[in-house]
């Protein structure tokens, strides 16, 4: 298992990252997926302006269906960290069970329906190509 960088041991540039975090997030909680990837500093960077980008910046999607959609992301590719910390956040955002069931019936159908296309390699209807 990776080393957890706890912020009383960390650089200077990794505490200035937990700090933004911190800031972002209104609290005072670092999550081990930081802790962990900040055994390499620009990795934790360049990881963090990602996310806090994609997740907090003004858009068009509300942050409960972004967290939604991170989940479905999550359970399609085997990510137990990501489905666990995703889902938190969903349920913090207004995420009930009957919501969490539905995403995951969506997210199940549309891999089983992705691999039958790709599968029997079905062209693409022209009124669907823009």
């Amino acid at each position: 298992m990776t080393k957890l960088i706890e912020y009383e041991q960390a650089s200077d540039e990794v505490r200035a990252v937990y700090d933004d975090i911190r800031a972002t997030r209104q609290n005072d909680y670092i999550n081990n997926f930081w802790k962990a990837i900040a055994n390499h500093p620009p990795t934790l960077q360049r990881t963090w302006q990602a996310v806090k980008e994609v997740m907090s910046s003004p858009g068009e999607i509300d942050p409960l269906m972004r967290e939604l959609i991170y989940i479905a992301v999550s359970a399609t590719n085997g990510c137990e960290y990501c489905i666990a910390s995703h889902t938190a956040s969903a349920r913090a955002k207004g995420m009930n069970d009957t919501m969490f069931g539905e995403l995951m019936a969506i997210a199940a159908t549309a891999n089983m329906t992705n691999r039958l296309a790709n599968g029997y390699q079905i062209p693409v209807d022209e009124q669907f190509k823009t």
